[in-house]
């Protein structure tokens, strides 16, 4: 009877070992991806990314998520995918563009005047620009976006003239864009997106452009209460991973995680369109002044914008996908003109 138990017991310790094994294995064996991005914790873009996250681990994929620019700006984050520090990461067009300018093409000022007008060049240009980027070493597992991008001031910025008393913000590592905006006899200061709000405390910026989101998650805002009603740029990002991590991932496991990191994109699309009025109303309630924009200061900011397109055009975005972008957006309008007319 004793020799039973004693056999019974050492089974039952092989099975355990045996199990605890297989585990260990298993966690060896799941993938690991490190993912970057500037949203905030909490904020709506966080909880998207947390979603996908509880999803992808159930096909053995794990993503530790840094949120609030907890590894740099963009191109900070794009430098470091690069070297392989991180996997993943969750940028606007200016990080995209670190890997090809053509991205910026969907977020040209003054452009484009509806997100249908956004949506549908986007959709004509992706498949080119997805095989561009994957070329470079990087693929597109969605495109999401922030929102309209409109300017924010200390005082109200009505006209490209109020812009030119302003000193705003403009992204550190794009040269290109800044000597544009100097070349025109305005004052960009050249910053990390992570250090807006400290130098909007001690005067440096009293001026940036951003989406009513973005201006609301980072508590920008306060700082810079007036807002006009410009919607002068839709702000395009998307959700990337390098192809060398990409290429890790066992292939039974991709179709699940390509469904939910679409569903995702779909989600960053919904969510942000009809939470960015919900967000200008809540910085309403916390002292933000939305001015309106008249049309002769409409066309100001049209004319102020559009006349730099020479300059843009070769520098800040290649000529043929800056074209490409102009003619699908004609197409768009040329299509729709007698809805637009009614």
């Amino acid at each position: 009877m004793a020799h039973s138990i004693k056999k019974f017991r050492l089974m039952a310790v092989l099975i355990l070992v045996a199990g605890l094994a297989q585990v260990s294995r298993a966690q060896e064996a799941a993938v690991t991806l490190k993912l970057g991005t500037l949203a905030p914790k909490g904020t709506v873009w966080d909880n998207i990314m947390q979603d996908m996250g509880e999803q992808w681990k159930t096909s053995g994929v794990k993503l530790q998520i840094y949120p609030g620019g907890e590894l740099g700006d963009e191109p900070d984050m794009v430098s470091k995918m690069r070297i392989g520090q991180i996997q993943m990461g969750v940028f606007t067009v200016v990080g995209l563009a670190q890997i090809d300018k053509g991205v910026q093409a969907l977020s040209v000022p003054m452009m484009y005047k509806s997100y249908a007008e956004s949506d549908y060049v986007r959709k004509k240009m992706q498949p080119m620009l997805e095989k561009q980027m994957e070329a470079k070493g990087f693929k597109v597992l969605n495109w999401g976006e922030a929102g309209w991008v409109r300017f924010f001031g200390k005082d109200p910025i009505m006209t490209p003239d109020d812009l030119k008393k302003a000193k705003f913000f403009v992204w550190g590592n794009d040269t290109d864009t800044m000597n544009i905006w100097k070349s025109a006899g305005y004052s960009p200061i050249p910053l990390a997106v992570t250090d807006i709000l400290p130098n909007l405390q001690t005067g440096l910026i009293n001026s940036f452009d951003t989406t009513p989101l973005s201006a609301l998650s980072f508590q920008w805002f306060p700082l810079a209460p007036h807002m006009n009603s410009l919607k002068w740029a839709p702000l395009v990002g998307a959700t990337i991973i390098t192809t060398k991590a990409w290429n890790k991932i066992p292939l039974s496991a991709r179709p699940a995680l390509l469904k939910a990191a679409a569903a995702a994109g779909v989600r960053f699309k919904d969510e942000i369109r009809t939470g960015e009025e919900k967000a200008i109303d809540t910085m309403k309630l916390h002292g933000l002044v939305v001015e309106d924009v008249t049309p002769d200061q409409y066309d100001q900011w049209e004319k102020m914008f559009t006349n730099v397109y020479p300059q843009i055009e070769g520098t800040v975005i290649p000529k043929d996908m800056m074209d490409l972008a102009m003619k699908y957006r004609n197409e768009y309008r040329a299509a729709h003109k007698e809805s637009a007319e009614k």
